[in-house]
């Protein structure tokens, strides 16, 4: 599984939407869509905090672990 679809899953799971995560991110939210659809590369420094929202590993967002 690509890391774009775990943050897509993990947003919907946690009711949340993009805009809502592209605020919690500083970015636009044409920027954050582009990510959940694997359009540009994920940043670091975005998924160290989407880990730390979501309270996962970062190894669990980019697929290398299921837990």
């Amino acid at each position: 599984m690509f890391y774009y679809r775990r943050i897509r899953d993990l947003r919907e799971d946690s009711d949340k939407s993009q805009k809502s995560i592209a605020i919690y991110l500083n970015m636009q939210t044409t920027v954050y869509q582009r990510y959940e659809r694997g359009e540009r590369e994920l940043p670091l420094w975005a998924a160290i905090k989407l880990a730390e929202l979501y309270g996962v590993s970062l190894d669990y967002l980019v697929g290398r672990s299921n837990k």
